[in-house]
């Protein structure tokens, strides 16, 4: 699918999505609820995600989330970083950025304090909101596999040109166990439904270490799929992907205090 097909469809799928709860678009993931006493129900409600990349997120750091939709994931991640930390979100969708925005202050005076913000932009290039080498951690849930196959290397060059040296990605994903085939890919439903962009599992851990990152690893595997079409099993994965310093060393951040959520392991072929 063509840059601008991709993105009608999304924009099609997710518009309504932004108020009506449409469940096709989500994959179960368990989130600590102590973060999400401080986040409305309307946000919940309309988050679809495949992972909790903000595990993998320490305080004081400055975030970016990478189609952030309706900010569940920012808010998460704005609780971890503490009032000393800095959330940046990012998506093409104004409704959803008018839900992120209309609930961003009242999560702010729950919390205690403002270190959130949302812009409009495409996540393929974000020259114009954030900076070379500026943000500890980018993350992203369910959203990279929206984005056309013929711009999705770019997309991974502009994910290593934003983190900081030291920093690192984590990004939850869905992939596939095999190629996806093109008829599947101009299905503008099985694409907005974050199916026929899948990238298959190991191609997707390849496409970091294409752009440059280093310490690659899988923290999260679904051993079952979530759905399986035409035959190929589509199934939920969290990548760390790290940024070197200049004197060659990585921080993959916290480990989380369980992650029964799957494999954990490094390379490019352990899945």
């Amino acid at each position: 699918m063509d840059k601008q097909n991709a993105e009608n469809a999304c924009h099609d799928r997710y518009s309504p999505a932004a108020t009506k709860v449409e469940p096709a678009l989500c994959c179960p993931v368990d989130y600590d609820q102590k973060w999400l006493k401080a986040i409305p129900q309307e946000v919940i409600d309309c988050d679809y995600g495949c992972g909790d990349p903000s595990k993998y997120v320490r305080e004081g750091e400055t975030v970016l989330d990478l189609g952030s939709g309706a900010g569940k994931i920012c808010f998460i991640a704005s609780q971890v970083v503490g009032e000393n930390g800095r959330v940046i979100g990012v998506d093409m969708n104004d409704e959803m950025l008018t839900v992120a925005n209309k609930f961003a202050p009242v999560v702010a005076e729950t919390i205690g304090f403002a270190n959130v913000s949302f812009h409009k932009g495409n996540i393929v290039d974000m020259k114009n909101v954030v900076e070379d080498n500026s943000i500890d951690v980018v993350v992203s849930n369910c959203v990279l596999n929206l984005v056309s196959n013929v711009e999705k290397p770019r997309l991974f060059e502009e994910l290593f040109r934003v983190v900081n040296f030291g920093g690192r990605a984590v990004i939850s994903d869905i992939v596939s166990n095999a190629d996806v085939p093109s008829e599947m890919q101009e299905d503008d439903y099985l694409w907005s439904g974050c199916i026929s962009g899948a990238m298959k599992d190991d191609a997707f851990v390849q496409a970091f270490a294409d752009a440059g990152f280093e310490e690659i690893s899988v923290v999260k595997h679904e051993t079952d799929p979530w759905q399986t079409v035409n035959g190929i099993e589509f199934r939920s994965m969290t990548v760390v992907a790290c940024k070197a310093d200049a004197d060659g060393n990585t921080d993959a951040g916290p480990t989380p205090e369980s992650n029964d959520d799957g494999c954990c392991c490094s390379g490019t072929d352990c899945c």
